[in-house]
């Protein structure tokens, strides 16, 4: 279930942005101020919760851990009571609260964030391993295509232009671990690697990887623009990389 469906939140936008100042970090894009990442992030969480049965309900009242910190790193978890408000939603935001301020009210039980990996070496780039990328995919098909920049969209040299932007980020990968920053999708834990294909300073766009099963080479899947990826990775965390910002 989707949570707009499972929760009334009354004025969605001033609850998501009372959630922004309560967990500060940027929540937006390109300086417009509407909270889409948070929005993103919000969604896509309470729908792992459920997948793992991780969200508290009682007869009176529901709580899920958003997964979010204040400044002071303190859990921050959404406090839903019955919905006495219209709509067909069962529950009502009452609001977001620490541990505190439950303890305040007589909740004693806090549920756990989502979990999204058990093996942490997943999350670390394995330079000596060979990535086989599906260029058919990231160059015929429209969605991929129109990701790539209008200057070389076209041109001949694209999968050569491709070939040297890897080499390179594998390169910068040895250097630094954390260029690589893992993502969570359809179950699985993958990587987004950086494509400089312009301006080797500045990359354009997230290349898709997973490991194999036996863990001896990558699967390049498709590419990312890097709006797509910084909303994708920060359901795990938010990137610890200065390629991947906001």
């Amino acid at each position: 279930m989707e949570l707009i469906d499972f929760v009334y939140f009354g004025d969605f936008n001033k609850r998501i942005s009372n959630l922004a100042e309560l967990s500060p970090e940027a929540w937006s894009f390109d300086n417009k101020n509407d909270n889409s990442i948070l929005k993103n992030y919000l969604k896509y969480t309470f729908l792992k919760l459920q997948e793992e049965n991780r969200i508290i309900q009682r007869d009176t009242y529901c709580i899920f851990n958003t997964g979010l910190f204040t400044e002071y790193y303190e859990s921050v978890y959404a406090y839903m009571e019955l919905n006495k408000a219209g709509g067909s939603q069962k529950w009502y935001l009452v609001d977001f609260y620490q541990e505190y301020d439950l303890g305040n009210i007589g909740i004693n039980e806090f549920p756990d964030r989502a979990n999204y990996f058990d093996d942490p070496s997943l999350l670390v780039f394995d330079a000596k391993c060979k990535i086989n990328v599906q260029y058919k995919h990231i160059f015929e098909d429209k969605a991929n295509l129109e990701r790539i920049p209008n200057c070389i969209k076209d041109s001949t040299m694209l999968p050569v232009t491709f070939e040297g932007a890897i080499s390179r980020m594998k390169k910068m990968i040895v250097a630094n671990y954390k260029i690589a920053v893992p993502q969570y999708y359809n179950g699985k834990i993958q990587l987004l690697l950086p494509l400089s294909l312009v301006d080797c300073k500045k990359p354009d766009l997230a290349l898709v990887v997973t490991k194999n099963k036996e863990g001896n080479f990558y699967q390049g899947h498709t590419c990312l623009s890097l709006d797509m990826a910084y909303n994708n990775a920060r359901l795990i965390a938010r990137p610890d990389s200065n390629w991947l910002i906001p």
